[in-house]
């Protein structure tokens, strides 16, 4: 049983949410707080041969290989240049850690239940698996994001595309 489920038992509100809200281009997306390890400066990373095309490169961190993702190229938005607000996301999910290259880090927004609204129905029109919602918070559309699903779909094999024999 989850703590809304218990709190909405009890009488209770359930908690509101935080999320690491950033900017892709006009839009703005968000990820929940707890999956965000660090926020750092850009660093060009070292290349990697047949890497993905949204695979930057990879960095060391403090000994971990941390692969780098453009997320403007991984949501296939055209590709601006790096400049001072370009950060890169550390991202840790269990025992992996991506780095995740956004234009710039707005604020950490808290949410209620309430203000987080269901997708829209696409159909096959949008891939939404790593969507989970629409953040409404003042006049802002946060587009939420499912930071596990967003990044299962990315695995060794996109950090080295090698071709299948």
């Amino acid at each position: 049983m989850n703590t809304s489920t218990l709190a909405s038992q009890h009488g209770q509100a359930a908690a509101p949410q935080e999320f690491l809200a950033f900017k892709l281009g006009s839009e703005e997306y968000g990820m929940d707080i707890l999956h965000v390890q660090e926020i750092r400066s850009y660093e060009p990373p070292t290349k990697l041969p047949n890497a993905s095309s949204f695979i930057k490169g990879v960095v060391n961190l403090r000994g971990i290989i941390v692969p780098i993702v453009d997320m403007r190229l991984r949501f296939s938005l055209e590709h601006v240049a790096y400049n001072d607000l370009t950060v890169v996301v550390v991202v840790a999910l269990g025992d992996k850690v991506w780095g995740l290259v956004v234009d710039a880090v707005s604020d950490v927004i808290e949410l209620s239940p309430a203000q987080i609204k269901p997708l829209p129905d696409f159909s096959s029109a949008v891939d939404s698996d790593y969507l989970t919602g629409m953040g409404s918070v003042d006049q802002r559309m946060v587009i939420l994001l499912d930071a596990p699903k967003l990044l299962a779909g990315m695995d060794t094999r996109d950090v080295l595309a090698l071709p299948s024999f």
